[in-house]
């Protein structure tokens, strides 16, 4: 998915190419899922003849000013939302396919805006007009129309974000100590911080040296002031270099992060010289990456330990498919925007719980639905009215009568 300094890259690219124009025409493909509070043909409608006067961001959601009076354009990429500009090779999110498809629109379109320059024309302007398409696959991502973006859900809904409105160290270290989760699931909750996805908080606390399963409530002050200053920094550096992965610096995690899986051992290196020895595991239902040599678990004795992942060989025959790693990517890269996590889903040790009806759902399965709702997943939760398995008939029993003679 994603993440803030791809969101600003997004942003940069539509000032570049078409701050002060005009928007000529509007193409746009129906779909009720992706324009969100409004249709397509509204969508359009709505920015037909204005200019682009400023392109802001907030968290992951990003927003298009325009002059005149009507509502304003609200982006959010989702999983897979990218933006295109024609003639121009797209930027990707991680890694790109290996053939570019040139076709115009580009597939999965949801609009194109056709951008005109007010400027006089002569010979040294070009009159061509600039087409800037948005595109998203999985329709994950969402298109909405506001006329205050930055006061009006779901930008009000988020938390600071950590390069517009960082907290101070003082209250930064309030919310995080008040908080029992793992610090890993505190850094995705969009309503804590906004913008800071997967890749971003495993780098955030590699350079702090914190381990993601590392309780909220029983963290050091010398750890938080450390995570305080790198939610700041990792964010700021991604976006110095407008995203590109290539230009990261080469202590980054995320150069390494991506070998889960594979037979390609990662190349980090520790401050010792030696090698670093990276390890996945999954903490608030993502994938977390870490070094194990520089982020160790210190929690409270009262809560068990995570539990390591194991180094064991697998059994011949349990090879993983391509789908299966792609999946596990996948899931590494996605994260809800809004679903808060609660403190008592990783609070320890666990009092029984009485016994469910048979068919009733678990609060954690709800937890999950919700969540997989909020985030409109195209994952579909089972019906509880789905047909229940058939039980095989009780075997009869023999029956013996004995009866009495006098």
């Amino acid at each position: 998915m994603p993440e803030l300094p791809e969101v600003q890259r997004a942003v940069n690219l539509i000032k570049r190419v078409g701050l002060g124009k005009r928007i000529a025409h509007v193409d746009t493909a129906e779909d009720s899922i992706v324009f969100a509070d409004t249709t397509h043909s509204e969508f359009a409608q709505e920015l037909n003849n204005r200019k682009i006067t400023n392109v802001q961001r907030y968290g992951k959601q990003f927003y298009i000013e325009l002059d005149g009076k009507g509502r304003l354009p609200l982006l959010h990429f989702g999983m897979t939302g990218m933006l295109h500009v024609r003639g121009e090779i797209p930027l990707f999110y991680k890694e790109g396919p290996k053939k570019i498809d040139t076709n115009w629109p580009p597939r999965f379109m949801k609009f194109v805006l056709h951008l005109e320059s007010d400027e006089p024309k002569d010979a040294s302007t070009s009159n061509a007009i600039t087409e800037l398409a948005f595109t998203d696959p999985r329709r994950l991502g969402r298109i909405r129309l506001r006329n205050s973006p930055r006061t009006e859900p779901p930008i009000s809904d988020l938390g600071f974000d950590p390069i517009l409105s960082m907290p101070s160290l003082e209250d930064f270290s309030a919310m995080v100590l008040k908080r029992s989760c793992p610090i890993k699931a505190l850094l995705l909750d969009q309503s804590f911080n906004a913008g800071v996805g997967n890749w971003v908080a495993d780098e955030i606390l590699y350079h702090s040296r914190v381990h993601p399963e590392q309780r909220c409530n029983t963290l050091t002050s010398e750890q938080i002031s450390n995570l305080h200053h790198q939610t700041k920094h990792v964010c700021e550096t991604a976006v110095s270099v407008d995203a590109d992965d290539s230009k990261f610096p080469e202590d980054w995690l995320f150069k390494h992060r991506w070998g889960k899986g594979k037979r390609e051992k990662p190349s980090l290196k520790l401050p010792t010289g030696g090698l670093a020895t990276i390890k996945w595991i999954t903490v608030g239902g993502r994938t977390s990456a870490f070094v194990t040599e520089l982020q160790k678990y210190t929690g409270n004795p009262d809560l068990p330990s995570p539990k390591t992942p194991s180094s064991k060989k697998r059994s011949r025959g349990s090879k993983r498919t391509k789908k299966v790693r792609a999946k596990e990517e996948e899931e590494d890269e996605g994260e809800s925007d809004l679903t808060s996590l609660s403190d008592e889903e990783f609070s320890s040790p666990k009092t029984p719980s009485k016994k469910r009806p048979r068919g009733g759902k678990s609060s954690k399965t709800r937890a999950r639905v919700e969540q997989e709702d909020e985030e409109e997943s195209d994952l579909t939760a089972l019906s509880d009215e789905e047909e229940p398995l058939k039980s095989s008939p009780a075997p009869k029993r023999k029956v013996r009568m004995i009866v009495e003679t006098e």
